[in-house]
């Protein structure tokens, strides 16, 4: 089956769904509401996010150059650097990493979805859970994340309730408020966090220039995913890479404001394995935090569409997902309309990156054409015209290559 005709089986089936379409369309409307509020408050984010524009098209230029970069400094700093060319290497890598019989907690990454590696870390034999509440309902249900920040958007607190009871036979009573469930899930992965042998994370940045990884979060997981473990294993597609420090922190002040979750409750910056210099102010790697620091960098089709010229500003991105709030498609079928990963406007051009152009164009037909992802997109992706771009290679192709 071709993946538009998928596509619509699968959004044919939601929107007779009343309490998919409710969920997606209450979420929506409060991130619509929330976003100008935020940057009206704090004006000066109008001006970060113009700013990780133009670091991130400077990397888009010289991708090759601040990868070699990145990576010298992670080794520097006492990391582990690896550069892998598709998904398939990179699971390998980390699955060398992890070994096999291991318990590894997780922390929300649309790079580790994109991989499917969850998945194959449990095919080798190993113990694995989402700490992200959102993602580790995804992964109760089976399922694939609703949007790139919130995954689990499409739930009612019903649904929630009873998967907690069918997967983890959590005695949650009818009509439990999502506090009490939250609380359940809280001392649930507490154990996880505490005996876990590998962290492994994202990066909403990687600083070229000191190896530092940053990471932004409200729910505290993610401190514990990298903390905690003795082994961290950090996953991120090549272009998260940005110049200095500081650019890396902008990238992840302008990620939470756009999404509508300003200010952020946290924002980690994690520069090699743990240390200390407190005898002789001489720094000693291997403190209280993890004695290993792990780096994988993946290109995954990201090479080339730096080089492609309909492709290459999707390169810009920085999964603020504000697209997807804003684009009535989505609104109506959520993550279901963009491809395997990645869902909505910026989904069907991560899918074209990621699994090749004819994975993604007969998706592209879905859009509308109605510009409302570029008014509002951060970094200023012209998401309309390459998703127009993608519908001229699909109807090209239906025509045979004539025309």
């Amino acid at each position: 089956m071709d993946p538009l005709s998928k596509a619509l089986g699968e959004i044919r089936r939601v929107l007779d769904d009343e309490f998919f379409q409710e969920s997606v369309k209450r979420a929506a409307g409060h991130a619509e509401e929330k976003v100008p509020d935020i940057l009206d408050s704090h004006p000066y984010l109008k001006e970060l996010a113009r700013e990780v524009r133009r670091v991130k098209e400077e990397v888009i230029s010289n991708l090759d150059y601040y990868i070699e970069e990145a990576m010298k400094s992670i080794e520097r700093i006492g990391g582990k650097a690896y550069l892998a060319s598709d998904a398939s290497e990179a699971r390998e890598i980390v699955g060398r990493i992890v070994g096999r019989g291991k318990l590894v907690v997780m922390s929300k990454s649309m790079t580790a979805e994109e991989i499917g590696l969850r998945e194959y870390l449990e095919s080798l034999g190993n113990e694995v859970w989402e700490t992200d509440l959102g993602q580790l309902l995804i992964q109760l249900e089976g399922g694939k994340p609703m949007h790139s920040v919130a995954p689990a958007i499409h739930l009612s607190r019903e649904r929630v309730a009873s998967l907690l009871r069918e997967k983890l036979g959590f005695e949650v009573p009818e009509g439990a408020r999502p506090e009490d469930m939250v609380r359940m899930v809280r001392s649930f992965l507490r154990s996880k966090f505490e005996r876990a042998d590998v962290g492994i994370s994202g990066a909403n940045a990687i600083a070229a220039e000191t190896g530092s990884i940053v990471l932004v979060e409200n729910e505290g997981n993610i401190r514990l995913v990298t903390g905690l473990p003795p082994i961290h294993i950090a996953l991120a597609g090549v272009e998260k890479i940005v110049p200095t420090l500081m650019d890396a922190i902008k990238v992840a002040l302008v990620q939470a404001a756009y999404d509508g979750l300003y200010p952020p409750n946290y924002i980690n910056v994690i520069s090699g394995p743990s240390a200390t210099a407190d005898i002789e102010h001489v720094r000693v790697r291997g403190a209280h935090g993890p004695l290993q620091l792990h780096v994988v960098l993946l290109d995954n089709g990201r090479l080339e569409a730096s080089r492609n010229q309909l492709l290459r500003e999707q390169l810009r991105c920085i999964r603020c997902g504000r697209c997807q709030w804003e684009c009535p498609v989505w609104q109506h079928t959520a993550n279901l309309w963009g491809g395997p990963a990645y869902g909505g406007p910026m989904g069907v051009i991560w899918t074209a990156i990621t699994m090749g152009v004819d994975a993604a164009a007969g998706l592209s037909m879905l859009c509308l054409g109605c510009r409302r992802c570029d008014y509002v997109c951060p970094v200023e992706i012209p998401l309309s015209r390459i998703l127009l771009g993608l519908k001229r290679i699909y109807a090209h192709g239906l025509l045979g290559g004539q025309g």
